[in-house]
């Protein structure tokens, strides 16, 4: 199991565990995460799945797709520098402790 922590944009932590292979927003999701729209369900045609990582963990993802990099300019926050999309943050153990911000808003 790997433990992730999402922070909502006032501050509001949330620890959830995750099963290895899961996508951030299924864990989001199965955690009835408020901050994770994920309209839909994980096939990268929403940007309702906005995450900011947090930069301490950011080099530990893999780079950004093409598609995910489109996605994100429709995001309703604008994104930073961290901004991905958590159905494409496949969990695995090394994402153990892994921290990531909830945008404002999703819409």
């Amino acid at each position: 199991m790997i433990v992730v922590h999402l922070v909502d944009a006032d501050g509001t932590r949330h620890e959830l565990v995750a099963t290895s292979g899961d996508s951030l927003m299924r864990a989001a999701t199965n955690a009835r995460i408020g901050g994770i729209a994920a309209d839909c369900g994980g096939c990268m045609t929403c940007a309702t799945c906005h995450v900011i990582v947090d930069p301490a963990w950011a080099a530990c993802l893999p780079p950004i797709s093409p598609d995910e990099e489109s996605m994100l300019e429709m995001t309703a926050v604008p994104r930073q520098a961290t901004s991905r999309l958590s159905c494409q943050i496949t969990l695995y153990p090394a994402l153990d402790g892994f921290v990531a911000g909830l945008p404002e808003r999703q819409y």
